[in-house]
């Protein structure tokens, strides 16, 4: 794996462990639902948005 492909993998664990750490933390006190929700949408799209960048120059 070279440096470029440990870069991708590396934010795109943090942002995965952000999805479990945040909403059982900083929004605690969010009684609805839909706070938690939307975080996990908005980083659900950023995720998918990096596995494009980072799959853009395979070849098969």
């Amino acid at each position: 794996m070279g440096k470029r492909e440990a870069f991708w993998l590396i934010i795109c664990g943090l942002l995965i462990l952000l999805a479990y750490i945040i909403p059982y933390t900083i929004l605690t006190d969010v009684a609805k639902w839909y706070g938690s929700f939307l975080l996990w949408v908005l980083l659900g799209f950023v995720i998918i948005l990096f596995n494009i960048i980072f799959t853009k120059d395979w070849r098969s």
